[in-house]
């Protein structure tokens, strides 16, 4: 990827924004609104689905799906024109939109499937990933629920705009945990979103449900061709002020092994990494994270938690640390 690449890309990104903060919230208009929670009756899920010759792994992502006992969701198959016949097997139903189109790579076809989505909340699951169980949306709904109810209405904790209106809420992701199916590892997300946490690891988008406004109003950046979910991630957190909420269940079964985690890639992903943190943070807390993350052996942790016979407890200890952050906050 060449430096003027991201340069376009990059003035792109910062000049929308820096409007965008100028603005204050007038950016969450009522067309990025449109099927936001205003309550929790109309509340419904869209699950994307992207794939291009998927086989028989988009069969059981659907069907994954489909066994939810919660059933106030869509499917959105976005379909990049594959030729192996696997979308001719799907069973169309009311319950599953698909679009078949020529698209730029898995980014851009997110960005189109977005395009389709009618839910306030959406969720991206690969082909070759599935729901942890039956219960994940259920579980979800409940655990929205709860925020809307313990959260004080409006973007400010309830404050009044001038015009003596309240504001509307604050665009949320909320995000579990996932089961790594290449380890067998049980994978805690961070439940406490810091400047650490966004330069350190992010929860994956299959553990995340974003309110519709974050991804309607602003796409995935397909300049970046690896690490576009995790710099969408930090402008949510840093410059859309999403609420980041942690939600104590399984979301997902990950396959693991993916387009980021290919050998010829992770170097890519290196590259974007640095690239990406540098336009939300500043030069000494990248110069401190990246000494922190020397210190404790950032690459002995990675190589424990990728290796089948030491993830399991690697990801215990792990959870365990978490635990005691997220006890402490409270």
């Amino acid at each position: 990827m060449s430096k003027k690449k991201h340069r376009r890309c990059d003035f792109a990104n910062e000049h929308g924004d820096e409007i965008r903060e100028q603005a204050g919230e007038s950016w969450l208009s009522d067309e990025c609104a449109k099927g936001s929670i205003m309550g929790i009756k109309s509340m419904t899920f869209s699950i994307i689905v992207v794939c291009r010759n998927a086989g028989e792994k988009l069969q059981k992502t659907i069907a994954s799906i489909r066994e939810q006992t919660e059933t106030n969701y869509e499917i959105i198959v976005q379909d990049g024109l594959s030729t192996d016949g696997s979308v001719e097997k799907l069973r169309t139903g009311a319950d599953l939109k698909l679009f078949r189109e020529r698209d730029e790579g898995i980014y851009d076809a997110m960005n189109r499937a977005v395009s389709h989505a009618a839910g306030q909340y959406l969720f991206f699951l690969n082909c070759g990933d599935y729901f942890a169980d039956e219960e994940v949306l259920a579980g979800v709904r409940r655990e929205i629920e709860k925020h809307g109810k313990t959260a004080a209405p409006g973007t400010d904790n309830g404050k009044q705009s001038r015009g003596g209106e309240k504001r509307r809420p604050r665009p949320a992701v909320f995000y579990g945990n996932i089961v790594e199916r290449s380890t067998g590892a049980h994978v805690m997300s961070n439940p406490v979103i810091d400047d650490f946490a966004c330069y350190r690891n992010v929860p994956c988008h299959q553990a995340c449900f974003y309110d519709r406004r974050l991804l309607v109003k602003r796409g995935f950046r397909t300049c970046y061709r690896v690490r576009a979910d995790y710099e969408h991630f930090l402008w949510c957190y840093y410059r859309a002020r999403a609420s980041m909420v942690y939600m104590p269940l399984t979301v997902a079964s990950y396959e693991g092994e993916g387009f980021s985690e290919d050998r010829k890639n992770r170097k890519q992903s290196a590259v974007e990494h640095a690239h990406i943190v540098k336009k939300y943070m500043s030069r000494g807390q990248i110069l401190k994270y990246r000494m922190v993350m020397l210190c404790t052996l950032a690459p002995l942790r990675t190589a424990l938690a990728s290796h089948e016979a030491t993830a399991g407890i690697y990801q215990k200890l792990k959870a365990a640390l978490y635990g005691k952050t997220e006890g402490g906050r409270r």
